[in-house]
């Protein structure tokens, strides 16, 4: 199984979030049509019942998920992204909601987490993980900074199978999103790479597998809107 995505290292992944900042909360509302609060949503739903104090949030991005897991009222939350531009606007969002208190912004690679072990009851990525310049090495880390018992949510993108559905949805994701991405943002080359990565990205039980080779047990995935995306998680023994 490859563990990176072939011809993108972390350097250009830096520099193509960076880019696209501007816009890249408009296309993503856009391109999924608005499904992204509901994805977002239905992870926090699922994070509740475990009643985090210290969650992290890995490639926060512009911290939409880091905002959306305040709703569960953790004592602290922190996010960390590659990306210097990406962060910015999320510290603008974090400090426009007064959230300040809650959450903390650090630059640093999923690969290498500045954390000492068992510092977080709850970790999350969302649709970071295919970024990981190594998503086994990145997964390991999340891991290891997860108190025994907590758990790890990673929401990432997926592929339907079946039907007239899954069709129209290939040819909507490697035809038109990158045409529409690229036009608005001015950046084609980040939204040809948006299906690549999809598509190299290990999904279901390939992901499961993964997650079980780095050590995480109760392992469970679950797959929204036709599947489009779908969660996982796994918990720390």
């Amino acid at each position: 199984m490859e563990n990176t995505l072939p011809g993108k290292k972390p350097e250009e992944i830096r520099r193509m979030f960076n880019r696209i900042s501007h816009r890249y909360d408009l296309l993503n509302h856009l391109l999924s049509g608005g499904m992204d609060f509901f994805w977002r949503k239905r992870l926090v739903s699922l994070v509740k019942p475990f009643h985090p104090n210290a969650i992290l949030d890995v490639a926060t991005g512009t911290g939409d998920l880091a905002i959306a897991l305040t709703r569960i009222k953790p004592q602290k939350i922190i996010g960390t992204d590659i990306a210097e531009n990406m962060l910015s606007l999320a510290h603008i969002k974090i400090y426009r909601k007064k959230l300040q208190h809650i959450i903390e912004l650090k630059y640093c690679h999923a690969e290498a987490l500045p954390f000492p072990d068992a510092a977080f009851d709850a970790t999350t990525v969302a649709f970071g993980a295919r970024n990981f310049g190594d998503i086994e090495k990145g997964l390991s880390e999340m891991l290891r900074v997860l108190k025994p018992g907590g758990g790890a949510w990673i929401l990432e993108f997926s592929k339907p199978s079946k039907g007239i559905f899954s069709r129209i949805y290939r040819f909507y994701f490697k035809h038109v999103l990158p045409w529409l991405g690229g036009w608005i943002s001015g950046e084609n080359k980040a939204y040809r790479y948006l299906p690549e990565s999809v598509d190299i990205f290990p999904e279901g039980a390939a992901m499961l597998a993964l997650l079980e080779k780095v050590g995480y047990t109760d392992l469970s995935s679950l797959r929204l809107s036709g599947g489009m995306v779908t969660i996982y998680s796994g918990q720390k023994k």
